[in-house]
Parts: structure tokens; sequence; C-alpha cells
């Protein structure tokens, strides 16, 4: 967030999603093991195949939600198409919004499943403060579900990037990181949109990728929103909380890493 995110990209119509690109509080050192599946993955892919299966849909939508999932790889939820789904801060707890199929910068709205309880399903997502998983309900016919193969992670001391896939690193990249003041915050994210940069403004790069997470010290006189992304610029600690790649490793990333992809960053 070098530069104020737009706090909608330019599309037609309006958002129905309740994730913004705002301030919201942060809780650092977020404990990895928060975020683990604690479900059996094969208990939990049949639970999701079925859920999958919706009541009536186009016949688009029905291959769509029938496809089989990859063999292995963390597990994405997307709201389908016209579906909405009331976003909690715990299961059976009190509702804190409304998710639609769409974010707010227009691309479709893809949710890591990172915890189960029943037919709960704890999801990563920018609606919630950092450190913080929202819950949804896994309501038959409103979800599709899939798995991404890579995640990434990323090093803030050694201002060092790495995609991993099936346990092995297949790619290092070097970052631009947050200067002192305004640090890259810790934690696990996601991936929730990938846009062309220079639509976005020209010092954004070619490419930019939407994290779900926010900014809870943007530099003072900040007006626009603070969500984090991976984007062009310089390197070193230099920037005000985003990450910063060169456009040869932007162009990768684009091409490889899927919506809802998990980013780990730690110290």
């Amino acid at each position: 967030m070098d530069h104020p995110l737009p706090r909608k990209f330019p599309r037609s119509g309006s958002p129905t999603s309740i994730e913004r690109p705002s301030v919201e509080s942060s809780k650092r050192g977020v404990a990895l093991a928060d975020f683990l599946v604690v479900a059996s993955l094969f208990a939990l892919t049949a639970m999701l195949v079925h859920l999958a299966t919706p009541t009536v849909h186009s016949q688009h939508q029905q291959q769509r939600s029938s496809r089989p999932v990859e063999p292995s790889g963390a597990v994405v939820a997307s709201i389908n198409p016209g579906e909405r789904l009331a976003l909690y801060s715990r299961p059976n707890g009190s509702s804190v919004g409304i998710l639609g199929s769409r974010t707010v910068y227009g691309g479709p709205l893809t949710l890591p499943v990172v915890r189960t309880k029943g037919d709960w399903l704890g999801v990563l997502t920018a609606a919630m403060p950092n450190g913080h998983l929202g819950w949804v309900k896994a309501e038959p016919g409103a979800l599709s579900f899939g798995r991404v193969g890579l995640e990434l992670e990323a090093d803030l001391s050694r201002q060092l990037m790495r995609v991993w896939s099936g346990g092995h690193v297949i790619r290092r990249i070097r970052v631009g990181i947050g200067r002192p003041g305004t640090s890259t915050p810790t934690g696990r994210f996601s991936i929730t949109d990938k846009m062309p940069g220079r639509a976005l403004g020209s010092y954004y790069g070619c490419c930019l990728l939407a994290l779900s997470g926010n900014q809870p010290h943007p530099p003072a006189g900040w007006t626009g929103g603070a969500r984090l992304a991976i984007h062009g610029g310089a390197y070193g600690a230099v920037s005000a909380g985003c990450l910063h790649a060169s456009t040869a490793d932007l162009r990768y990333l684009m091409r490889v890493v899927r919506l809802g992809t998990q980013i780990v960053i730690h110290a």
C-alpha cells in the first residue's frame, strides 16, 4: 500500500461483498497453528464435494461444482453467482455482514478454508481483522469447492518470498518490504484479487496481487484504503506495508498463483 489502493476496482455493477480495503485492528505474531485444518483431509473433501452439489443451478454451474478436486492442496470455497452468505465471527455467533460472489475489486470471491467445525467453515477473508477467521455455514448449493496447490511464504528478515509446491520451494523472489513505522504485518493471509497494475496507477508496476490483510499502521495523513498487496516497486525496507517484486516475478505470480492461495508473512 505505497499508494492508496482504490476502494473499488472499476467495473460494472456494485459490489456484493462486505470485504473492503479499510484500516482494521491487527494482532501481530499470529500463531500459525491457529489456522491449521483440524479435520481429516479425506473427510473434509467428502463433505465439501457433497455440499458443492447444487440443488438448482445452470448447467455451467453444475459442471463447475461437480468437477473433481485436485489430488492435493489447500481447500478453497467460492460463493456461487447469485448466492449470498452471512459471515460470522465464530460458529453460531453474531453475523458481522454478508458475503457475495464478488470482491470489492470485481474478482470472484475465493475463500481459503482453514478450519472446520461441523458444517461451519473457518475462512480467511479481508472482511475480518488481521489474525481473525471469518466463519460461514456451508449451505448446500451456495458454494463451489476446489484446491490450490501452491503456498507463498514471505520472510521479512531476508526480504525474500518463497513459492512452495508439494513441500518444495519452486521459486525464490526478492521483495521489498515495509519501512520502519509502516512495517509489513505478519500472519497468514490469502490472494484475493489479481489485477493489472497499470490500470490502477503506474507506480504499481505491471501487476498487482491483493491480499486479504490490512495495514493497521498506515502513514500519517494516509487517506486511501489499507489493503496489503504484492506489486511493483523498489527493494529494501521502503514501502508502506506492501511487498514489492520485479516485473518478471510479478508476471510469474500472476500466471501460477490462483485466487485463494495462502501467504504466510513472518519476521
